[in-house]
């Protein structure tokens, strides 16, 4: 399967890319411990310069920027006709008092424009303010973001395909604990699409 970056072999699952000769779709950490996520979509590896231009979104504020990551995100192979709705991580009140704004969801609403499907922000909420997960050794993310996410108005998400959206995917845990949130609200089948996909060191 062909991405934005010109990749073709990353993990159908988690979008980790693939060694050259893999003869699966799925990396082995998705294999041996299936995610709540279904499947991922990443435009590109976390590296320059799109790396640089996350972090002038994220960091400086510049929003023009998430419009032109919502049509990179729209190029991806996301099937996103199957899907019902989109929904963006949210963010805590405190980091998005702190921040301004939320740049995942300034991506979703340029990919729901492309993709002509509605976006969801009266759904998931962050009720856990968390650490950032940069600042963590791997081993303490998955427990940083234990219970990080509720569901409100569920019954818009029984039974629907998501498309959630993040601006990066590092160890996926973040994603994984929203995704399963989310199917124990009655979400069917979740879907990550991601501007960049931060690789194995």
């Amino acid at each position: 399967m062909q991405y934005a970056d010109g990749y073709a072999a990353r993990c159908t699952c988690c979008a980790i890319r693939l060694p050259e000769f893999s003869q699966s779709s799925e990396c082995g950490s998705c294999l041996a411990r299936p995610p709540a996520f279904d499947l991922t979509f990443a435009a590109s590896d976390y590296a320059p310069p799109i790396d640089q231009l996350l972090q002038a979104l994220k960091f400086h504020a510049k929003l023009p920027l998430a419009k032109a990551f919502g049509r990179l995100l729209s190029e991806l192979p996301a099937s996103p006709h199957a899907a019902d709705l989109i929904i963006a991580v949210p963010l805590s009140l405190e980091r998005l008092a702190e921040r301004g704004f939320n740049q995942s969801l300034e991506i979703a609403r340029a990919s729901a424009l492309h993709w002509k499907l509605p976006l969801a922000t009266n759904v998931c909420l962050r009720v856990k303010h968390t650490q950032t997960q940069a600042s963590l050794p791997v081993h303490q993310r998955r427990v940083n973001m234990r219970n990080a996410f509720a569901v409100q108005n569920s019954q818009l998400i029984v039974g629907k395909r998501i498309l959630l959206v993040d601006d990066v995917m590092t160890t996926g845990h973040t994603l994984n604990e929203l995704a399963d949130c989310l199917k124990r609200h009655g979400a069917t089948h979740v879907t990550n699409v991601v501007v960049a996909r931060t690789p194995i060191r």
